[in-house]
């Protein structure tokens, strides 16, 4: 026969007024502490818990439960070496945090990654130091924001928000809108928008941002477009439309973009 399984006696908020809670570290066993000692399972009832606090703290036996509840609040709020380490990890997590969020907005304002440890971090110290009072060199070392961490942190937001798009682009249709501008020193710059429904609003976001290497003419700007969706795995049977200027690398009838987007996808629609 199979052995029966062991039962274990279950605490209860009674058993308080023996200065008994469960133990930190296995709750099925009664721990009193006045002393730390943890007892058996098995003394986890209310005449043993008793003759624990009869025995060994004689001078509490008199007390009431509030008493003991005032005891217990206290131990609570003691710090720990868990407790230590729990508050550091989630200041430099906080930190962590601060950082990114002020490299977005550094990259939002289009200014120099620099200004994070020039200004931003001498700012916030004098604002702590000045209006709050507060001591600043303990905030100030855990935010980082250096040139190459503000550089590094924008770097992993784009891959993220950029994984993120490709992701949802895979799955559903979309209309493409392109640009192909010149850059000075004659560098010629492709940018792609798509347009989609999520959440039943229409977003239109920046796909991509790519140097064409070869020429402008509309093969290599097909090219250059159908090698980032074979990249990211994205259909390009999900584009329903194209949109772009009227260049004649875009609109060439035999070797324009549109003309090699018809081949190459047979569904786009095609409008200026």
């Amino acid at each position: 026969m199979a052995e029966s399984k062991k039962k274990y006696r279950q605490y209860s908020v009674d058993y308080l007024k023996f200065s008994f809670i469960p133990s930190m570290s296995d709750k099925r066993l009664p721990m009193c502490f006045l002393c730390n000692k943890v007892l058996s399972n098995d003394a986890m009832k209310p005449s043993k818990l008793e003759d624990h606090l009869r025995r060994c703290h004689p001078d509490k036996t008199d007390k009431n439960l509030k008493y003991f509840q005032t005891l217990k609040d206290k131990l609570q709020k003691r710090p720990t070496v868990d407790r230590m380490f729990a508050s550091t990890s989630q200041r430099n997590d906080d930190g962590l945090r601060a950082s990114y969020n002020i490299s977005l907005l550094i990259a939002k304002s289009g200014k120099p990654h620099t200004i994070g440890e020039k200004l931003i971090l001498p700012a916030v110290e004098e604002l702590l130091k000045t209006v709050l009072h507060k001591p600043a060199s303990d905030i100030i070392k855990r935010i980082c924001l250096s040139n190459n961490t503000v550089q590094r942190r924008i770097d992993e937001m784009c891959y993220d928000i950029e994984s993120f798009l490709c992701n949802y682009l895979q799955t559903t249709h979309f209309s493409i809108q392109l640009d192909e501008s010149t850059l000075p020193g004659n560098e010629a710059l492709l940018l792609a928008y798509v347009r989609f429904i999520m959440n039943q609003e229409i977003h239109k976001e920046l796909l991509f941002a790519r140097a064409l290497t070869t020429d402008t003419k509309g093969e290599s700007i097909f090219n250059a477009l159908k090698n980032y969706f074979m990249e990211k795995a994205i259909p390009l049977s999900n584009i329903i439309s194209v949109a772009t200027d009227g260049a004649p690398a875009m609109f060439g009838r035999y070797r324009g973009f549109k003309t090699k987007c018809t081949g190459g996808v047979s569904n786009t629609l095609r409008h200026p």
